[in-house]
């Protein structure tokens, strides 16, 4: 584990005792602490790197020296023998209880390598990114995907005209939002019955399965099993799971039984990780969920509504990118909040041009000015003007779709009006000219 130390003190010193307080140690000496139990259980601080000072505490403190707050980055080793392969007791041992620890004003763990034994004791992804190409049959190009919005408030009927008209325009994959559980106006069993023979129909008629992620989150795993069990005996293949919400034990009794792809939001995460000398680094969050199972993370995008920087999203991009053990724990990132297809340029560029990924939009989506079926296509013609290397600008003159979500969403309306064309094009073939 790599922990980043900051302190009024010596970091050196609190690198000693996250080893010592998290392993054999305590208050005072203990005689049962024999070197013999050390061995077999302390654990053992491998290198400590000094970091530059800082003025002020990430911890308001209630006595300030005035002196500058040292920082460091100390990797400790846990042995395996003390921490087994119980994820709980990874938690418990090597993040949890440090945060307790006096002396601190700042503590945030960023670095975490795992042992080959996590690999054989958790199923990992059971879809990932191939499965979730499988299933919605699209290759050689991102999966586009709708939110239903607003998100509450919708009767299972209008859902269910929303997700016909989105279904009809091409989209890849829908999911409700995450706050929709099973309210009384729009239980479970009323969507999926207004739904599923929406997608059921259309698969039928085209050949074209679009993925949907039904919520099903619940506080009981055996509840939510039986919401599972509900969607894939309609004929469903997607769930989407508030993953701080249900738990890592609540998770892991879903993904045992589960034969749906599992989509992860992470709602609850930036309690973690917002402030930058607290907390931890979506690298270490990560594998725990990577371990457990997730097919699909949600981790924000370019120019996203909510706090998170660009960069951070594409450090969490390329976390998820690089495998924990092997190629196929790597889950399909998604792409979202406040995306719209005008980020499709810059997400292309800083993600290494890849296409693995889905590309989710809710309102950038359903508010087009063209209404949902518009929206669906204007996403599409970004990320073909993306992969294509021609401007936006350039692409919407011949795609009118793209020309009004760059004016709505953009704010460009006098650099694309005036060349765009007034009439509404039909759906544009994919990047390798496969529909």
């Amino acid at each position: 584990m790599t922990y980043r130390i900051e302190t009024p003190g010596d970091p050196h010193a609190l690198a000693a005792k996250i080893a010592s307080d998290q392993s054999t140690g305590t208050f005072v000496a203990l005689a049962q602490e024999t070197e013999s139990l050390k061995a077999r259980a302390t654990a053992r601080v491998l290198d400590v790197r000094d970091l530059p000072e800082q003025d002020y505490p990430s911890i308001p403190q209630e006595v300030c020296s005035g002196r500058p707050f040292r920082r460091a980055e100390a990797v400790i080793e846990f042995p395996f023998d003390a921490v087994g392969t119980d994820l709980a007791a990874l938690m418990t041992i090597a993040l949890g209880g440090v945060y307790s620890i006096k002396g601190f004003s700042g503590i945030r763990v960023v670095g975490m390598k795992l042992p080959d034994a996590f690999a054989e004791a958790y199923p990992g992804p059971q879809f990932a990114i191939a499965g979730s190409r499988k299933l919605t049959g699209v290759y050689r190009r991102p999966i586009i995907g709708s939110i239903v919005k607003p998100a509450l408030g919708l009767l299972p009927e209008q859902t269910a005209e929303l997700v016909r008209e989105l279904v009809q325009a091409g989209v890849d994959f829908i999911k409700d939002d995450e706050k929709l559980a099973s309210p009384p106006y729009s239980s479970l069993e009323a969507r999926v019955r207004a739904i599923m023979p929406i997608i059921l129909d259309h698969e039928q008629r085209t050949g074209k399965k679009v993925m949907y992620a039904f919520g099903i989150s619940d506080a009981d795993p055996e509840e939510m099993q039986r919401k599972h069990d509900i969607v894939a005996a309609a004929g469903g293949n997607a769930a989407v799971i508030n993953i701080n919400s249900v738990g890592f034990g609540g998770f892991l009794y879903l993904r045992k039984r589960s034969r749906l792809v599992l989509h992860a939001h992470r709602n609850g995460w930036d309690i973690l990780t917002r402030h930058p000398g607290l907390g931890m680094d979506f690298s270490v969050y990560q594998q725990f969920w990577r371990l457990l199972g997730v097919d699909q993370f949600q981790i924000n995008g370019i120019g996203a509504k909510y706090w998170e920087p660009d960069e951070s999203f594409v450090r969490s991009f390329n976390d998820l990118a690089q495998p924990i053990f092997a190629d196929n724990d790597r889950p399909l990132p998604v792409v979202c909040s406040g995306q719209w297809g005008g980020q499709a340029p810059e997400t292309w560029r800083r993600t290494g041009r890849t296409l693995d990924l889905m590309y989710l939009c809710g309102g950038g989506l359903v508010s087009h000015p063209g209404g949902p079926a518009s929206g669906v296509l204007a996403v599409q013609q970004a990320w073909q003007a993306a992969v294509a290397g021609v401007s936006l600008e350039d692409y919407a003159k011949d795609h009118p779709e793209l020309a009004q979500s760059l004016v709505k969403f953009g704010g460009r309306r006098e650099k694309v009006l005036k060349e765009a064309p007034g009439s509404v094009a039909g759906p544009e073939e994919n990047y390798n000219g496969v529909r």
